[in-house]
Parts: C-alpha cells; sequence; structure tokens
C-alpha cells in the first residue's frame, strides 16, 4: 500500500464527464493501492450516479437558485464547510476536477488550510456572464499543478496562461461497456418507445456545445430517405442553465413536423442504462462543437456502436482516419451525409472492428498511473 491519500474533488455527483473521471481515476487509483476518495456537492441527498471501488463522501449542499455564479459560490461554501474540520482535510493531496471545486480549493489555500492543490482542466467554457469567467480564470491559475486529457487544452493552457500541463488521457471501461447482450436491452428499448429503426443516439441533452439543433435538423433531412429512423437524444444533467438553448432547439422540433415518436428525449438517466443504451442503438451521433476528450466516444466503440463525430481537435488526436465517420460540425448537411453513410453494412463492420481497437487502447490504470510521479512531488513539496 502506498499510504498516500487522495482527495479528489468533483461539481457534483450526476454523470457528466469530469465526475466520471474522477470517479474512475479515484476507482482505478484504489485498485493501485492508494487511497482515494471522490468528494462532491449533494443537493439532492442521492449519492453518486454509480457504486465505486473507492470511497466517496457526497456533502450536504446549501439551495441555490437558477443564478449559475450564485450556485458556484454556494457550492463553494459548501466544500468550506465541510473542510473546515481538520478531520476531514487529513489527505496528501487535493485535486480538483472543476471551476466549482477548484475555487474551493484556492479559498481553503487562501485561508491556510491547505498548502498546494491540483487541477485537472477538461476543457474551457465561454461565458457572456463574466463573473462566470472569472471564476473559470481563478479555478485554473490559483492552482499549482494542472493536469488535462488532451492535447488540445495542454496546448491552451501554454499559449494562453503560459502554464504546463500534466497530459493524463482518459479511459473506458471494459468490463461494464460492452457489446455482448443483457437481458435488460429488449426492456430499456420497449420502455423508451423505440421501434425498427435506425435509432441515432445523441448523449449529452439538449446544449449548445453538444449541438443538438443541428443534430435535430441533419436528422429532419435523414428521415425523407428512413421514414421509420428515431432520435434518442439521453442525458443533460448539467449544472448550466442551457433553457436558452433548449427553447431553441424545441422550436425548431415544433417546426420540423416531425411526428412525437420520431424524436425521444429521456433526460438523465440511472447509471445503469448506459452500457444498454449503446448496445439497442445504431450509431451514435456526437458532432460537439467543443469538448474535453469525449468520453462518451469510447463508450460507445467499448459496446461496437458506430460513431459519427466532429473532425476537430481533441477526437483527431486519439481517433483515426477510418475509425468514425466524420462531419463538419457547423454544417447539418455534413452530420447528415455522415448519418446515411454510417447506416451502410460494410462501413459499420469496419467502424465496428477499429472501433473496438480504440477502446481497447485506452484504459483507467494508464490515466491513474499518468497522476503518480506528480502526486508524488506534490506530497513532498507540501511537507517539505
Amino acid at each position: 500500500m502506498s499510504g498516500l491519500r487522495i482527495a479528489i474533488l468533483a461539481h457534483s455527483t450526476s454523470p457528466r464527464g469530469g465526475v466520471v473521471h474522477a470517479l474512475e481515476l479515484g476507482d482505478a487509483l484504489a485498485r493501485l493501492g492508494y487511497e482515494a476518495v471522490v468528494h462532491a456537492p449533494d443537493p439532492h441527498g442521492a449519492g453518486f450516479f454509480r457504486p465505486t471501488l473507492c470511497e466517496t463522501r457526497p456533502l450536504p449542499a446549501s439551495p441555490a437558485g437558477p443564478d449559475t455564479a450564485a450556485m458556484v459560490h454556494a457550492r463553494v461554501g459548501d466544500y468550506l464547510r465541510y473542510f473546515q474540520s481538520a478531520a476531514n482535510r487529513c489527505f496528501d493531496i487535493f485535486h480538483a476536477q472543476d471551476s466549482i471545486s477548484g475555487n474551493a480549493l484556492a479559498a481553503m489555500k487562501q485561508k491556510r488550510l491547505i498548502g498546494r492543490f491540483a487541477r485537472t482542466v477538461h476543457h474551457i467554457d465561454h461565458f457572456s456572464d463574466p463573473r462566470l469567467t472569472a471564476l473559470q480564470h481563478h479555478a485554473i491559475t490559483a492552482a499549482d499543478t494542472h493536469f488535462v486529457v488532451s492535447r488540445q487544452w495542454r496546448e491552451h493552457l501554454a499559449q494562453e496562461l503560459g502554464i504546463h500541463a500534466h497530459l493524463v488521457g482518459n479511459g473506458v471501461d471494459l468490463a461494464r461497456f460492452t457489446a455482448a447482450p443483457q437481458l435488460g436491452d429488449a426492456a430499456l428499448r420497449k420502455r423508451l418507445g423505440l421501434a425498427a429503426g435506425p435509432v441515432f443516439l445523441s448523449v449529452g441533452g439538449i446544449e449548445q456545445r453538444k449541438n443538438t439543433v443541428r443534430i435535430l435538423q441533419a436528422f429532419q433531412s435523414l428521415r425523407a430517405s428512413h421514414p421509420a429512423a428515431q432520435l434518442l437524444i439521453a442525458g443533460g444533467a448539467s449544472l448550466l442553465d442551457h433553457r436558452g438553448y433548449q427553447q431553441k432547439f424545441y422550436a425548431a422540433l415544433t417546426a420540423s413536423g416531425l411526428p412525437a415518436h420520431a424524436v425521444i428525449v429521456t433526460g438523465p438517466l440511472p447509471q445503469a442504462d448506459m452500457p444498454a443504451l449503446y448496445r439497442i442503438a445504431d450509431a451514435l451521433v456526437f458532432p460537439s462543437v467543443k469538448e474535453g476528450f469525449g468520453l462518451v466516444v469510447l463508450e460507445a466503440m467499448a459496446s461496437h456502436l458506430p460513431v459519427i463525430t466532429s473532425r476537430i481537435a481533441p477526437f483527431t488526436e486519439y481517433l483515426g482516419a477510418d475509425d468514425v465517420i466524420w462531419c463538419n460540425p457547423q454544417d447539418f448537411c455534413s452530420i447528415g451525409a455522415a448519418m446515411m453513410q454510417i447506416l451502410q453494412p460494410g462501413r459499420r463492420m469496419q467502424l465496428t472492428q477499429n472501433g473496438a481497437h480504440v477502446a481497447a487502447r485506452h484504459d483507467w490504470q494508464t490515466t491513474a498511473q499518468a497522476h503518480l510521479a506528480i502526486y508524488d512531488r506534490m506530497k513532498g513539496l507540501t511537507h517539505a
């Protein structure tokens, strides 16, 4: 056993990319013999979205209204109240995964409750609210050590902020995400109202970053030649306010004239449903305009689900020319053409085979090991 105790802090207990990364990192560290504990504010008292090997600590969370900046300050306050107790700070490493936990650790550092802290920067958002921009910036620059999951964001931090970040990558759980059919697959298909299809799956809910309106426009054009096709939009647990974009989406859906059963919006689903969700779909449509990495691509590939995604970084960093169907995320016609192409049987077989090889190259143990030398160095500096 290493004896190194690591506090990993996330912004939420819900299944967003940074939270998935935090839990998988914690589990992988636990398998390596490290004591990793994942923390997050838990306003609903429901705990984390899946069971874990590592210890988790859902924290009491104060009420927060619709104002996002006020919510960030409320969650920072939740963290500060919890870590005010010295008994809750018995860790060698404090590691934030997002702006909320980054601001919390920055405040703890300022109050001399901790010495140093690390921050993983998954991606950087653009906000119209200058308060959120300032909070995001502070959560990055106040950290002493930085990790990133892609070269794109390592280069961005170096060029824009003069910060050197350590590349750790991402992984996929090949035991959880598999192509092997399960007994519950048919029940989930029935519960969601899926018919013969083809079924195009979009994961991440209705968000501008996920490009949902253009996905809908592309799907509408596809239905002319595939009238039985269905679009399944799953997930969407987020602390950010996406109501304006969602209104735009539903207005476009109403104007499209598509029948009610053609587009299914599930909202957040239990994590236990996610592996089956990939298996009952015919393709993942993921033309994001910005991502930190795109974990759902690996999850789909591990499930032998062919993938459409954007020909932009970070996808171009870890996906080859024939691993996915590429598209221009700014052009719904390009997305629609990719949806047509992915239905070709020969192309699907190639994508399934290549995708399985991509998924096999990404494991969480490697991601965890990429942190270890930096953690040891941080511990030495903290206790010097």
